[in-house]
């Protein structure tokens, strides 16, 4: 028997005896495996779509016209090619992403990160790039939460698409204070030079897909496009699983 084939035996059996549930709202789940949610959940999720900004991926308010740069990014371009994401930070994305990241539920982290990896972003493919990389953690910050909630999405990718997943070459090396209630400005400056590189040539000359959970103003994405564009990478681009 091959392995794939027992493996999906397994996994059916499994299927049955523990039936997969909604994560957002817990009902025993009846899918066709392409989105961990029941149809109401899935109803509110608002999966980002053109039209979008072309570098950051900033959804616009009209519901048709052609994708272009939005104003900040005219304004002051980023370090990465382009970012997008795959919903809006809201409805059962919003508060799947709590249970992942504040209360431990890192089976529905694995759950989103496989939706990350299936889905499709517009004028975007994952298989363009040939390294993984998920944003850090600080050591005190992971000891805290006991994970990092990038890896877990950034893994369910990797393993999607083959692409080898680097979590030891970008280290945060400050303890910096949460984004969650900073404004934009402070984020930017609270991440300033947080980051570093360890191992210059793992990334030099590499496409990266730089992964996170949520973009938000997108200052720590930056920073972090920032330091492996200027330690040798040949591109950065940003995933991440909702934009705020």
């Amino acid at each position: 028997m091959m392995i794939c084939e027992a493996k999906e035996i397994v996994s059916g059996l499994a299927d049955i005896l523990f039936p997969p549930e909604c994560p957002a709202c817990g009902p025993v789940l009846i899918t066709d495996g392409e989105h961990p949610f029941c149809p109401e959940c899935l109803s509110t999720i608002n999966f980002i779509t053109s039209p979008l900004c072309t570098s950051c991926g900033l959804p616009f308010a009209e519901t048709d016209g052609a994708n272009h740069l939005c104003g900040e990014c005219i304004l002051s371009p980023p370090p990465f090619s382009m970012a997008r994401a795959l919903g809006k930070y809201e409805g059962a994305l919003l508060d799947t992403i709590h249970l992942f990241k504040y209360h431990g539920k890192v089976s529905v982290g694995e759950a989103l990160g496989r939706m990350m990896a299936k889905a499709c972003y517009d004028s975007f493919a994952i298989g363009d790039y040939s390294l993984i990389i998920p944003v850090p953690l600080h050591p005190k910050r992971l000891r805290e939460r006991g994970f990092n909630q990038s890896i877990i999405l950034a893994r369910e990718i990797s393993k999607r698409f083959s692409i080898p997943l680097d979590f030891i070459t970008l280290r945060r090396m400050v303890h910096t204070e949460s984004q969650v209630r900073l404004s934009g400005r402070q984020r930017m400056a609270n991440v300033r030079g947080a980051f570093e590189v360890t191992g210059r040539s793992r990334i030099e000359d590499k496409k990266i897909l730089l992964v996170d959970d949520v973009y938000t103003t997108g200052s720590t994405v930056k920073e972090c496009s920032k330091i492996l564009v200027k330690n040798g990478a040949k591109e950065v681009a940003v995933l991440t699983l909702a934009r705020a």
